[in-house]
């Protein structure tokens, strides 16, 4: 006689993940509006003081670039979570095509930002050697 104790049933357990799967997924998509959100509103404040806009623009893209690439990584660790429990072949295929599409984005993100950070920092450089010596003429 072969006695089997089942601690949590699988339909328990799909239930579990499954709300799981909405909160880390919901935290993505809220890191994504509130860094939109704030973008939206550090573009604003740039574009009403007028000054430095290039540098402030650049900024403002760099601090949206993480919020989004963060968002992501939470979108693909809902995607991780949703294979925990024995999917089907075709769940399987329809959750490598989406974590292939948000890897890819999240790699052209991440080099998009690295490259931004590289342009700032090399206009941080450039503009001490740009400004005019105190006492001199302009």
């Amino acid at each position: 006689m072969i006695v089997s104790v089942e601690l949590l049933p699988e339909s328990t357990l799909r239930d579990a993940i499954g709300v799981l799967v909405r909160l880390v997924e919901a935290a993505g998509a809220l890191i994504i509006f509130l860094g939109a959100a704030w973008a939206f509103v550090q573009f604003v404040k740039a574009g009403l003081r007028g000054r430095d806009r290039v540098a402030g623009f650049n900024r403002i893209r760099l601090s949206l670039g993480r919020f989004l690439v963060l968002g992501l990584e939470f979108q693909l660790a809902g995607d991780v979570l949703r294979t925990a429990v024995a999917p089907s072949f075709t769940e399987i295929g329809q959750l490598a095509a989406i974590a292939a599409i948000r890897t890819a984005l999240n790699y052209f993100l991440g080099r998009e930002i690295a490259q931004e950070r590289a342009e700032i920092a090399r206009g941080e450089e450039a503009a001490p050697l740009e400004r005019p010596a105190q006492g001199t003429p302009s």
